[in-house]
């Protein structure tokens, strides 16, 4: 799409959007062009506050589809709509509600803590939910004497378990676009740009051997946190392991500054699937509701809201 082709539309949501009364929220990984017509652009974290503290009638989501869940059930008196309904989320997809109701009967006593990329269901069954922004402060607020049960990223789980100390029960799930960011990728660039920060979301799979690392220019971080990483520090170039669509605002947030991406396959497809197109169509046509059932949207919403307010 042209440049001009690209305002025009990016226009016609905006319009939309005032029309509808609708608040667009985008995740870090979605396509630029999306990216810069939302009225705020985050991480999971990030977005589930700004869908809790909307005054808009409706909530535009674009992300991927657990997402818009979770705005649903944040906001229960408003429309949420994604632009794709077909944008999921393998991660999510690694475990079921049955699955993990059959693991706390094998668990009794046990405190859940659920990754926010798990679906509605799964969330009913959860005691807390956490982002990888406040996962260690969810992990710290349970009593040291309480086993947990966290799922389903298994990575995210290993570096929690470095971080505080407890001994954890992990699913062995795990986002196929995080997991393989590869520890070859790190050390060819360690080898390659000395000169530069790392900065590793710990959902990857070279996170652990990261933080073995030592150097003090390796930095496990939230894409929220490597957004206000990069624009604090004095350094000026960053090698970044996580979907490369954070580099879109990595750069708008921190101009001047160099950001490579650690591997360019690290491209989610889901995150992909919404397009500037898709999100006009949304806002005119009215597509698609993201609804939760009341009685589960009622079960997930005080593990949500304990996220929310914690870290």
């Amino acid at each position: 799409m042209s440049t001009t082709l690209t305002a025009s539309m990016q226009d016609e949501v905006k319009a939309f959007a005032r029309e509808r009364d609708a608040v667009i929220l985008a995740h870090n990984y979605q396509v630029p062009e999306v990216q810069d017509v939302a009225d705020y652009v985050g991480d999971s974290l990030g977005l589930s506050r700004e869908a809790a503290a909307t005054d808009a009638e409706a909530i535009v989501f674009c992300g991927v589809h657990f997402m818009a869940e979770t705005a649903a059930i944040l906001s229960p008196n408003k429309t949420v709509l994604i632009p794709d309904l077909d944008a999921g989320c393998s991660l999510a997809a690694s475990i079921t509600a049955d699955q993990l109701r059959e693991w706390k009967a094998d668990n009794p006593g046990a405190v859940v803590v659920s990754y926010v990329n798990t679906t509605a269901e799964v969330k009913a069954e959860t005691d807390y939910c956490c982002t990888s922004g406040n996962a260690r402060a969810v992990i710290e607020a349970i009593p040291a004497d309480r086993e947990i049960l966290f799922l389903p990223d298994m990575y995210l789980g290993i570096w929690l378990e470095r971080v505080t100390g407890r001994k954890l029960n992990i699913w062995m799930g795990e986002c196929h676009v995080h997991a393989g960011i590869r520890p070859a990728d790190i050390e060819r660039w360690q080898a390659e740009a000395p000169d530069a920060e790392l900065l590793v979301h710990p959902e990857c799979g070279c996170a652990s051997q990261c933080m073995a690392f030592g150097n003090g220019r390796t930095h496990i971080l939230s894409t929220e946190g490597m957004i206000n990483f990069a624009k604090q520090s004095e350094k000026n170039r960053f090698l970044v392991a996580t979907e490369t669509g954070i580099i879109h605002r990595l750069n708008k947030e921190a101009p001047g500054k160099r950001f490579e991406a650690v591997s360019e396959r690290a491209i989610c497809k889901f995150m992909k699937m919404i397009t500037l197109e898709k999100l006009r169509d949304s806002l005119r046509d009215w597509k698609h509701v993201v609804t939760v059932e009341p009685e589960i949207a009622e079960r997930a919403r005080g593990a949500i809201e304990r996220m929310v307010a914690l870290g």
